[in-house]
């Protein structure tokens, strides 16, 4: 941790405090929209100094953090936690969705059968009338050729 330096880029800041894989996936993220700081929209070379509020998506997860270190390196990921705070509203309502997940049906619930079968297809399309309504020549048809 390095608390000499004053100020450090947002992107930059992201990556070393690993909420991002990558310095191209943070600034990414910034250039959506999907990062704050001090509950404005930032750009990725913003300066965050220590004590900005920092609210950001990882996923579908929404993350508020205060930050309290700056680095000017990626480490190890407890150095990592060092360099922030996370609010106790945030991390009530990462317990909250997480308690949603974990209640919500299966997603797979809702396809009890699967695809049809042959069979079955047959049946849907006997009971819609059949292979004869789809064709544009019918063996019914009066001839309009030659005999």
């Amino acid at each position: 941790m390095n608390l000499s330096a004053e100020s450090m880029r947002l992107d930059k800041w992201l990556w070393c405090a690993r909420f991002y894989k990558t310095r191209s996936l943070a600034a990414d993220e910034i250039g959506r929209g999907r990062v704050m700081v001090n509950g404005q929209l930032a750009k990725a070379a913003r300066d965050l100094r220590v004590g900005d509020t920092v609210a950001l998506r990882q996923g579908s997860v929404p993350r508020t953090v205060v930050v309290r270190g700056l680095s000017n390196m990626r480490g190890p990921a407890p150095m990592a936690q060092q360099l922030y705070e996370e609010t106790p509203e945030s991390l009530a309502e990462r317990e909250r969705l997480a308690q949603a997940r974990r209640l919500a049906p299966e997603p797979a619930a809702a396809l009890r059968d699967g695809r049809p079968t042959k069979r079955d297809r047959r049946n849907i399309d006997q009971l819609r009338g059949g292979w004869g309504d789809r064709w544009s020549a019918s063996v019914d048809a009066p001839s309009t050729g030659k005999p």
